[in-house]
């Protein structure tokens, strides 16, 4: 038997520490600085590479310990009858509630019921137990009917308690009218008629909650983390407010409010800024005199991070949002199907959404596990660096008097828009990469099904007596799309697609790394590459690019051979007809030597891909 005394190496095998990190790291940066490694996001908040743990952290209470999220399914086709038969699927096969989004809401896609009444209600609810444990998220939306009295009134006329219905009525109209830029009138003159719809609700027993604190609209106008947060909490100010007003008790107030925020494909970031919202909100009810209690917290995986080329990458940027929100401690989550930047999603895509949800909490059991983040150095960090930047940009709107008169002075609307523009640089020179649409392009991907339904655009009803700017949604990939559909367009027209001609000089070794690159960065945007491999002489060259079809030429080799042959291949190319040529990698100091033999720009990573795709277009097709 071997004693305690052989048990010495142990001691080899003691805990790293940060030092001994920060040496391994430094061995490999071999005297670069280590802030070199050190990321910021789009709120200046630095993300390094290397955390040291948070001692004696408390978890952050989000849902009750070991209890899974509510699985959310979007219910959005206009024709009840279709959306009830989805709705009976959903639940019968794994979903635990429903959101029911109408027309003309700020979540609704193009899609979603075309009317709140009554009638409409009871198709869409047909064979739906409401005292049967499943959560209800409805999404009145301003100008198209009450849907809460609406589906109040079905409830109470089946007889069904109240009490036993978990039923979320989200009355956003502060969110509503941001995403529109329009208001029917001011925000003081709406609060006391809101405050009685809520009233009556609360009087027939239900128990809500019934408004919504939704931080998503400034998330799918491109705004950042502590935006988003910022946002959510001064609508949720705002409401406390207005509830107080109508002689609502200040508990019964914030315990009638809920949250919504996104979640995406940022791991960290979505985890901490879930983890924020919580202790900014404890913040404000101890500043209420309130002892904290635990908010119901919603969340949606991004629209913004959709995209319709290779929309299979959807899946795992839901998953990962997902993942995210619900180790964050969500209380409900609704996947957004990959397909819904398409249209309207099928069953196929619907069922994906389900699982999503279903094998990360039935199969890897993420929700057995509270606050799993308290103590990790990085989200701990991440987490308290957004309540601050959060907080200050939340004291600026309240300030302003509030997010009615911050959105009606254009002030969230200045900073998003900030943010938006910072965001939309960063995507054209392919600093944030969207697989499928701004790297990795597949021109010969084949069609994804989605429902044979038209979206459509529902004007804003009722009189816009005041006006501001709006904060219009967007998605990341839009751009590079809009180049892809373009160049679709022209293959159907014409039979073929617009070309590069890629004149690939020396040997595979010489040209191979940047003709890849290339080849990526003409075909995101549509433009077929074609071309020869290893010709160094320049008639052979002019040859091969008159019979290739194409309009435009791009040289790919190593640095090595562009000085002893780039500037002779621009001329023949230049000489054979190509309108603008091209070279893959950045200028040097021979810049004005190939300028002079015909090379027109440089393309590199790092580079505003975008622009250099929409100039090829005016180039080949004048458009």
């Amino acid at each position: 038997m071997t004693s305690t005394d052989d048990l010495s190496f142990a001691a080899d095998f003691a805990p790293a520490t940060y030092d001994d990190w920060r040496k391994l790291v430094d061995g490999v940066l071999k005297g670069a600085p280590f802030e070199k490694l050190v990321s910021k996001t789009y709120d200046g908040l630095a993300v390094e590479p290397i955390y040291r743990r948070t001692a004696n952290a408390t978890p952050i209470a989000g849902r009750p310990a070991a209890a899974p999220w509510q699985v959310m399914q979007r219910i959005d086709h206009p024709d009840p009858a279709a959306a009830n038969a989805q709705a009976i699927h959903d639940l019968e096969n794994g979903a635990s509630g429903l959101e029911i989004e109408f027309a003309g809401g700020p979540g609704a896609r193009g899609f979603g019921l075309v009317d709140a009444t009554p009638e409409t209600l009871k198709r869409l609810f047909d064979g739906v137990v409401f005292d049967a444990g499943i959560s209800i998220a409805l999404h009145p939306v301003i100008g198209r009917g009450n849907a809460g009295e609406s589906l109040a009134g079905l409830i109470e006329g089946q007889h069904v308690d109240p009490a036993k219905v978990d039923l979320r009525v989200n009355y956003q109209a502060l969110s509503t009218m941001a995403a529109r830029g329009i208001a029917p009138a001011a925000w003081k003159e709406m609060e006391k008629p809101f405050a009685g719809v809520v009233c009556g609700l609360m009087g027939r027993g239900f128990r809500g909650p019934f408004v919504l604190a939704d931080g998503r609209t400034v998330h799918d106008a491109g705004g950042s983390e502590a935006q988003e947060l910022a946002f959510a909490l001064s609508l949720a100010v705002a409401y406390l407010r207005m509830l107080e007003a109508g002689n609502i008790d200040l508990d019964a107030a914030r315990a009638a409010i809920s949250f919504r925020l996104t979640a995406d494909a940022d791991q960290f970031l979505t985890m901490a800024k879930f983890r924020a919202l919580r202790v900014l909100w404890a913040r404000i009810e101890a500043a209420c005199g309130l002892a904290p209690k635990s908010a119901f917290v919603a969340a949606e995986t991004a629209w913004r991070m959709l995209t319709q080329r290779d929309p299979y990458v959807n899946m795992l940027r839901a998953t990962m949002a997902t993942f995210a929100a619900g180790l964050a401690g969500a209380d409900a989550i609704t996947v957004l199907p990959h397909t819904l930047a398409l249209g309207l999603p099928d069953a196929f895509a619907r069922r994906i959404a389900r699982n999503t949800q279903l094998v990360l909490l039935e199969e890897s059991n993420l929700a057995k596990v509270s606050d799993p983040a308290a103590g990790s150095g990085g989200i701990e960090s991440l987490t308290q660096a957004l309540c601050e930047t959060a907080w200050a940009l939340f004291q600026e709107i309240e300030k302003a008097g509030g997010v009615f008169a911050a959105l009606e002075q254009n002030l969230i609307q200045r900073e998003v828009a900030a943010t938006r523009a910072a965001r939309e640089s960063s995507i054209a020179r392919r600093k944030e990469v969207l697989t499928g649409a701004s790297a990795f392009p597949n021109l010969g991907e084949v069609q994804v099904a989605v429902l044979d339904v038209k979206p459509f655009e529902t004007a804003p009803s009722g009189e816009a007596n005041i006006k501001f700017e709006a904060l219009s949604p967007m998605r990341l990939a839009a751009s590079f799309e809009r180049l892809r559909d373009r160049s679709d367009e022209i293959l159907k027209a014409k039979g073929a697609r617009p070309r590069v001609f890629l004149a690939s000089l020396g040997t595979p070794a010489d040209f191979t790394a940047r003709a890849t690159f290339a080849r990526s960065f003409f075909e995101i945007g549509g433009i077929e590459t074609v071309g020869s491999e290893g010709i160094a002489d320049p008639a052979a060259l002019a040859a091969d690019f008159k019979a290739s079809g194409a309009a435009l030429a791009c040289i790919c080799s190593s640095d090595k051979v562009y000085a002893e042959g780039a500037e002779e291949a621009a001329k023949a190319l230049q000489a054979a007809g190509a309108r603008h040529i091209y070279l893959a990698g950045r200028a040097s100091e021979q810049e004005q030597a190939l300028r002079a033999g015909g090379v027109n720009e440089f393309i590199f990573a790092g580079g505003d891909a975008l622009a250099a795709l929409q100039q090829a277009y005016r180039l080949v097709v004048g458009a």
